[in-house]
């Protein structure tokens, strides 16, 4: 069996920014609030756990006061900051630059169709820490949608201010080919319920590294037998991109631990891709790569 680490995939420039600043921190101080879990990785926080980095909630840090306090890529609403002042708490603000540029942009074109009684529509996922902070650069009035079925209720229940501007937004780490189609459908919609084509402007927001990963992705899955995606369950874009590697090759597998690694899984003479979300270290992808490796892995294989 022959085992292959996917060069394109690990950590995304963001992520690599918050967990060397955290590794940095604590190798001079013995313990460091994170607001929220630093990246979405079960087993890397486990290891910044026990360097002494603590995550809490929002509640949590409410209750603190003259500490440090570390702001993770996906970066945060206005309130967030708000709060620390009010507590004199020190950030060590990680937001990755690429989320801060959009933040900017969705204040400023808020502030401008606002005015004109228009709507800022978001594609992203409900909820998640990313687009709570984009969502707050619009005192809490942007309309979030996860897929083209959120688009259509929308449009039922908003006759009143089709005709008015409309501006589009991606969370950074969304399926670029959905947010295409997102937007195609969204111009389509309006051109029927309205007669004539809207103030519409889509605005690619999502992150370059990210979108490249798509085609770099679905290339590997094609080129091995088995592909074991590497992600952490709560990783957005984990499940993104395991799905897309999943639709090129039906024998993708999303761990992460080696140790829920399936021997039944595999052939003998079987390829194996290793890839991951932008949420997985290298030396995770590394561990997984030695242990396919590795003879007692073959030989657990062999006499399965």
């Amino acid at each position: 069996m022959i085992a292959t680490i996917d060069e394109n995939s690990g950590y995304c420039y963001g992520v690599v920014r918050a967990v060397e600043q955290a590794d940095n921190y604590l190798e001079k101080h013995t313990s460091l609030y994170s607001l929220g879990s630093i990246v979405h990785n079960g087993t890397e926080v486990e290891r910044l756990n026990s360097k002494g980095l603590k995550v809490i909630s929002y509640d949590e840090m409410n209750n603190l006061s003259d500490a440090t306090v570390l702001i993770r890529a996906h970066g945060e609403p206005p309130s967030t900051y708000q709060l620390a002042q009010k507590k004199n708490l020190h950030l060590i603000d990680c937001t990755c630059p690429v989320v801060l540029q959009l933040q900017k942009k969705i204040r400023t074109t808020f502030a401008e169709i606002q005015a004109q009684n228009g709507t800022l529509l978001i594609f992203g996922k409900i909820g998640h820490a990313e687009v709570n902070g984009l969502v707050g650069q619009t005192n809490g009035q942007a309309i979030v949608l996860e897929n083209i079925n959120d688009l259509h209720q929308w449009l039922i229940h908003s006759h009143e201010r089709l005709c008015n501007p409309i501006a589009v937004f991606s969370q950074t780490t969304k399926d670029p080919i959905e947010y295409e189609a997102l937007g195609k459908e969204l111009r389509s919609e309006l051109l029927r319920l309205t007669g004539q084509d809207q103030q519409v402007a889509i605005h690619n927001t999502i992150c370059r590294q990210v979108s490249s990963r798509h085609p770099n992705l679905q290339k590997f899955a094609r080129e091995h037998d088995v592909i074991l995606f590497v992600s952490g369950k709560e990783s957005s874009n984990g499940h993104i991109l395991c799905e897309l590697c999943k639709r090129i090759n039906p024998r993708t597998y999303m761990i992460e631990k080696m140790q829920e690694i399936d021997p039944k899984w595999f052939q003998p003479e079987d390829t194996v891709g290793i890839c991951g979300a932008t949420s997985t270290p290298k030396w995770q992808l590394e561990q997984v790569f030695s242990y396919i490796c590795s003879s007692e892995f073959d030989n657990l294989v062999k006499f399965k």
